[in-house]
């Protein structure tokens, strides 16, 4: 399955990614710097930056847990999260998914799917995930 992360709900997208990825299928989701999450441009970006400190606050030396910047890896985390992932059926179900920035060359000519249920519509506040890792520092 190939979605164009285009126009959609972060959260709402990866549930029905990580449904997918548990029920066998091979899921790789493109645009993903154009993936809206809802809510005020400030909140948003105060979440983000507070994981992202979180690695030089709790052990300055050991720098760790490490968090993303890059809105790609933003997603596969978030997709990750909804996964049980420490188990080897997550483990497994994971390996099945993709998430790029951008539509590669292969993936020019294919027919890119949409899921209704986690579309953009009639909400009033929302930012793309690549503006949030354009403010994070991320180079893409």
């Amino acid at each position: 399955m190939i979605i164009n992360g285009e126009g959609h709900i972060m959260g709402r997208l990866a549930s029905v990614v990580s449904q997918k990825l548990l029920e066998g299928e091979k899921v790789v989701v493109l645009n993903a710097e154009k993936i809206m999450i809802t809510g005020s441009k400030e909140w948003t970006y105060n979440k983000y930056k507070q994981r992202v400190d979180r690695a030089s606050i709790s052990n300055p030396r050991d720098m760790g847990p490490k968090y993303p910047r890059r809105p790609d890896d933003i997603f596969r985390r978030t997709v990750r999260g909804m996964l049980p992932y420490k188990k080897s059926k997550g483990r497994e179900a994971f390996k099945g998914f993709k998430a790029f920035v951008g539509i590669p060359r292969e993936f020019n000519e294919v027919e890119l799917d949409q899921i209704p249920e986690a579309q953009f519509e009639n909400i009033k506040k929302g930012i793309e995930l690549g503006e949030i890792s354009k403010l994070l520092g991320a180079k893409f």
